[in-house]
């Protein structure tokens, strides 16, 4: 079993308040979940207005799948255009 898992920040500078940031991190974690099936959560920063940061995680019995699921993750999350990466972090693990 490999387990990957991706941390992204983001920066949201359009939000002017955490009720707008959490409008951003809810519509682009709901849309990785239904596109990608993987499991999606808010994981640092939830009291900062402008930044997030998420963790995406995918779980496979193939490496290579791991790999392509959360590389085209990270790709939705650049091309969503609400919110800039400032940092991503990708790990294997073996189990």
């Amino acid at each position: 079993m490999v387990i990957g898992t991706l941390t992204v920040t983001l920066q949201i500078p359009a939000s002017q308040s955490l009720k707008d940031k959490r409008q951003v991190v809810r519509s682009l974690t709901a849309r990785l979940r239904r596109t990608f099936n993987v499991a999606v959560a808010e994981i640092e920063d939830q009291d900062k207005w402008q930044i997030a940061t998420i963790g995406i995680v995918a779980v496979s019995a193939d490496t290579r799948h791991v790999d392509e699921m959360c590389q085209k993750a990270l790709s939705m999350v650049e091309e969503e255009g609400e919110a800039q990466i400032t940092r991503s972090q990708f790990e294997l693990v073996h189990v």
